[in-house]
């Protein structure tokens, strides 16, 4: 995994001549992105935005998921493939140990490090079941971010009484939170929710 703490140790390493200069710049050939010939896959990401590459699945062969998998889990405890199709996940999985499918959420995920903590203050709200997909797709996002998610289905445009039976569930506001983050979920409420107070 090439984040700030691994990229640090390997220049000390240098320094102290523990380790050569053509061995570290073997290393860090990757950096910013290793080029597969049908995907450039960007490593660097991590060390920028904190969380690796996401892969999108859908448009992509399952040999080239599977690909692209076994570079990034090489390189880091977390993988996260969306739109995967159950064939993407078989190729990827006879290459990446440990993969998992979220078959609702069509994901392919890896988590080395599961007992990581996970910042609370996270409500998935899904209007109906047709929803589900993506709001699992949204909730194992948030998961492998670092998140927890306080998941709210089937509240539907329609039933406000039912969305309204969740309120006590609702994340508080925070000194962090900005009064815009705290919008009515469904436009067809507006003016009509507000947050718990």
């Amino acid at each position: 995994m090439f984040d700030e703490q691994t990229i640090r140790s390997l220049l000390t390493r240098v320094a102290r001549q523990e380790q050569g200069v053509e061995e570290a710049m073997a290393a860090l050939r990757v950096l910013p992105f290793e080029d597969l010939s049908y995907a450039k896959i960007d490593h660097h990401r991590e060390l920028r935005r904190g969380f690796p590459e996401v892969i999108y699945c859908e448009g992509k062969t399952p040999e080239q998921v599977a690909g692209i998998s076994a570079r990034l889990a090489a390189r880091g405890p977390r993988l996260l493939g969306t739109r995967a199709s159950p064939a993407h996940y078989a190729a990827a999985a006879a290459q990446v140990e440990g993969l998992q499918y979220h078959e609702a959420a069509r994901v392919i995920w890896l988590d080395r490090e599961p007992g990581r903590a996970r910042r609370e203050g996270v409500a998935l709200i899904a209007a109906g079941t047709s929803d589900l997909p993506v709001a699992e797709e949204a909730a194992m996002t948030l998961d492998l971010m670092g998140h927890s998610a306080q998941r709210i289905y089937d509240v539907g445009v329609a039933g406000l009484h039912r969305f309204l039976h969740h309120l006590p569930l609702l994340p508080r506001p925070t000194s962090s939170s900005s009064p815009p983050a705290w919008t009515a979920p469904c436009p067809a409420w507006s003016g009509v929710w507000s947050p718990p107070r």
